[in-house]
């Protein structure tokens, strides 16, 4: 059996540390995740947006998809959000791949996501967001609907994903919906 070279065996030995260093940090990456900031999970969490509007309780509703980057980068802030101000307003999240909501998508004109609305304690609309939104601006927000302030006027845009409805409603009312546009 033939021994390697001195370089050859210091190469390999570095070889193996960088691959155990990756994989440290890959597990404590992993570890250190919280997984409860998934949207999944903050939708599941979510209040029906029905109860959310008749409970008494301002209303901070998110249209949202799974596939949304933007969405994805906010979900940990407005898990910090959601925790600070879940006793006082009511979280709801709309899926805007989930047809059920093309009512809302439609009366809220959504076109982009994050799209936020906000609704206070009467289930009226004061104001609209639409895009990522930093933690402070929410919180401030936030903190202005608990306490009765006018929010229409900070009505704002961040970083957007682009979203066109899978279904567009149609103008006639009378069409027959068996006709499938024919």
């Amino acid at each position: 059996m033939q021994s390697s070279s001195p370089p050859q065996r210091i190469r390999n030995f570095a070889i193996v540390t960088i691959a155990i260093a990756l994989v440290i940090a890959l597990v404590l990456g992993i570890r250190a995740q919280n997984f409860t900031d998934s949207l999944e999970t903050q939708a599941t969490r979510a209040t029906p947006i029905d109860l959310a509007l008749s409970n008494a309780k301002p209303t901070l509703m998110e249209f949202y998809a799974n596939w949304c980057t933007s969405c994805q980068a906010m979900a940990p802030d407005l898990a910090v959000v959601k925790s600070q101000f879940g006793d006082r307003v009511n979280f709801s999240m709309l899926n805007v791949d989930n047809t059920k909501w093309l009512p809302e998508v439609t009366k809220y004109r959504v076109d982009g996501i994050p799209h936020f609305v906000f609704f206070d304690s009467h289930g009226q609309v004061l104001a609209q967001a639409i895009g990522e939104q930093p933690r402070q601006i929410l919180e401030s927000k936030l903190t202005d609907l608990v306490a009765g302030i006018d929010v229409s006027d900070t009505t704002s845009s961040g970083e957007v994903s682009k979203f066109t409805s899978k279904v567009i409603p149609s103008a006639d009312n009378n069409a027959d919906p068996r006709a499938h546009g024919a």
